[in-house]
């Protein structure tokens, strides 16, 4: 009986334990079904959280983000395994932050509408000093970030251009439900071929590629506001740079899917748009249905249509 290669096991699809602002959680369902079959290296070029690096099946996934404290993170996960979440309950101890799910909100004389941020405030303050001004490094530095990130607005993760941490603390604390999420993918970090990189798309050498590997890119939206987003963090000449990358995937016939929106909030992005018209004959645009009304970033029309497309050239 002939051996059943990864990419040909069906995966349970599991969310990442960072809430990663324009995570793809959500759209799975719809841009799962239209990535190719047989993937043998896939590239999750900006992999964010990893909603979709770790759900894609692959023989071998590549999980890149300039953001090396996302990598890191990932990788202290697969290396540390079950040995992590021991480190994240040592920590909360030694900072004396809420155990809602153990205590109860009484107990820290709050209440589930108002939330822990009047008793967690100053204890979480001195965790992300204490991360901030961290020199070594190592395994507890990162789960000190792990911790941060659980007691944090919205469970969120922002750094300055200082690289500290500088999200406020937020209305919740670490509670089964993220406990279990965290194991999954822990669990399936550790069963399956990863790898870290935190290159700059401009400097990935697709000559390590082969045919049938696939690159899916979700680079910043040029067009939208996010955290990711602020301070120029991603301009028109990142667009164009992105696109050329892609077009040269195409040339050297490795597949690639591009998730952006055309059109939102009244805005376009005129040069994703002229580069599709322009590549009609190659590249396919797909409408999704979907729209991320549940963002911290309010706007007084909820209801104005943000065209959200997958692009691909296969």
């Amino acid at each position: 009986m002939p051996m059943l290669l990864d990419s040909e096991i069906d995966l349970e699809l599991i969310q990442s334990p960072l809430n990663y602002t324009g995570g793809k959680f959500k759209l799975l369902p719809q841009i799962l079904p239209l990535f190719p079959a047989n993937i043998d290296i896939f590239v999750d070029l900006f992999c964010g959280g990893a909603n979709v690096g770790v759900n894609v099946k692959s023989n071998k996934t590549i999980l890149n983000d300039t953001n090396d404290n996302l990598t890191l993170l990932f990788s202290m996960f697969k290396n540390l395994g079950d040995d992590f979440l021991p480190l994240v309950d040592e920590i909360i101890e030694k900072y004396q932050l809420s155990q809602s799910s153990k205590y109860g909100y009484d107990y820290y004389n709050c209440d589930s509408n108002t939330g822990l941020a009047p008793y967690n405030k100053d204890k979480f303050l001195k965790l992300r000093d204490d991360f901030n001004n961290s020199k070594d490094i190592g395994y507890y530095h990162y789960a000190m970030l792990y911790t941060l990130i659980l007691y944090s607005f919205n469970n969120q993760i922002r750094f300055n251009s200082n690289g500290h941490f500088n999200l406020p603390v937020g209305k919740r604390d670490y509670n089964e439900k993220m406990k279990q999420k965290l194991q999954k993918f822990i669990d399936r970090l550790k069963g399956k071929d990863y790898k870290f990189s935190n290159l700059d798309f401009r400097d990935f050498d697709i000559s390590t590629l082969n045919s049938n590997s696939f690159v899916y890119a979700d680079p910043p939206y040029l067009i939208t506001c996010a955290t990711y987003n602020e301070q120029g963090g991603w301009n028109e000449a990142d667009e164009h740079d992105l696109l050329d990358f892609l077009n040269d995937l195409h040339k050297n016939n490795i597949k690639f899917a591009l998730s952006n929106v055309l059109r939102s909030k009244g805005k376009e992005n005129s040069i994703l748009i002229d580069w599709t018209q322009r590549n009609s004959d190659k590249y396919k645009v797909i409408n999704l249905n979907y729209s991320y009304n549940n963002s911290n970033y309010q706007t007084k029309n909820k209801n104005e249509i943000t065209e959200e497309v997958l692009i691909i050239n296969y």
